[in-house]
């Protein structure tokens, strides 16, 4: 006689130790979610940022941040690279390798033009000591000798730009010219060799250009132009980790203006050899340092992107109303109120 079969259990006392075991597998897997997402802990987490960064004396803040060490305090678990250009930091951020980029103002503007997925949150300095670096054999003694000469610029940059108002503060434009591209370290051989008759690059390279021509060395002041370091978001910056970055920049911001000779120590610092003192120690205190979205940063923008559709045949729209939408006020706000004061922006 065959065995009887085990009594069968009764289906509803499973279900309680089946519901159960689903809901520690779910809530194991959110637990597991929060954990691999910085921006999910909240506001006591901890955010990984990356930062790319084309301008050691215009994003001073980010390099005194880095040196100092303060990211942590603010949750911020920073990895900081140094680009050659604000175009290549900018660059960076649009492909994806970082979240925040600190641009010049130029590149931000082609790539509002283009439609591209980016965000202004502040606009971190200010400088407007430009050079126009030519050689005394040139007989290039005012902006209107320019015409029909070869100028060697870094093109795509806020220096092309720069170029672009000596120029027309002569009534010149740039078919009125050659324009030479250039790397922005290539300007003073390029100049010292005679491939050009004049150029315009960062001021980093203004030592370099007088070490390369000597005595054969001149240039023309400009202060028509005040260029703009910006820090941008990219798509894959979140907005708690960009807010505790603002947060971090402007206690740096805090600690140039208390002690600006500590400050260019940390720039030296950070810059690994590619910067020298005697340019920082000039250069430094001709920045004008402070976090803000202000009216004037939008006039500029649109003043820009007009010049950039004219000169580069870009695409969209160039007016204020426009280029607003690209402003991101959120995290500066958050941080201090006070230095947003432009109204309208945000999408």
């Amino acid at each position: 006689m065959p065995p009887s079969p085990a009594p069968r259990r009764p289906a509803g006392r499973r279900r309680p130790r089946v519901l159960a075991a689903a809901f520690l597998a779910a809530l194991l897997a959110a637990t597991a979610t929060a954990c691999a997402d910085p921006a999910a802990r909240g506001h006591g987490g901890r955010h990984a940022v990356t930062v790319a960064a084309g301008d050691h004396l215009g994003g001073a803040p980010v390099y005194v941040a880095q040196e100092r060490a303060l990211w942590p305090a603010e949750g911020v678990d920073a990895t900081v690279t140094t680009q050659p250009t604000g175009r290549d930091a900018l660059n960076a951020v649009l492909g994806g390798q970082a979240q925040l980029g600190v641009v010049g103002d130029l590149p931000a503007v082609t790539a509002a033009l283009g439609g591209r997925d980016l965000r202004i949150v502040a606009d971190l300095s200010r400088f407007s000591d430009w050079r126009l670096l030519t050689r005394t054999d040139t007989g290039i003694t005012a902006f209107a000798a320019l015409k029909g000469r070869k100028v060697g610029v870094p093109q795509g940059t806020n220096v092309e730009y720069a170029l672009s108002r000596m120029l027309a503060s002569a009534q010149l434009s740039a078919a009125d010219i050659t324009v030479v591209n250039l790397a922005p370290n290539q300007v003073p051989a390029a100049l010292a060799r005679g491939d050009v008759d004049a150029g315009v690059t960062f001021p980093s390279f203004y030592d370099a250009t007088r070490t390369a021509l000597g005595a054969r060395h001149a240039e023309l002041p400009f202060t028509g132009y005040t260029a703009r370091t910006l820090l941008v978001a990219g798509p894959s910056a979140t907005p708690e980790g960009t807010a505790a970055a603002v947060r971090t920049l402007l206690r740096a911001q805090r600690l140039i203006t208390e002690d600006p000779a500590a400050a260019r120590k940390d720039l030296l610092t950070q810059s690994k050899g590619a910067l020298q003192a005697g340019y920082v120690d000039a250069f430094q205190p001709r920045y004008a340092y402070g976090a803000t979205l202000s009216p004037e940063l939008l006039a500029e923008l649109a003043q820009e992107a007009a010049w950039a559709k004219t000169a580069q045949g870009l695409p969209g729209a160039a007016d204020q109303g426009a280029l607003a939408r690209y402003l991101d006020p959120g995290p500066l706000t958050a941080a201090d109120p006070s230095a947003v004061t432009v109204t309208g922006a945000g999408r």
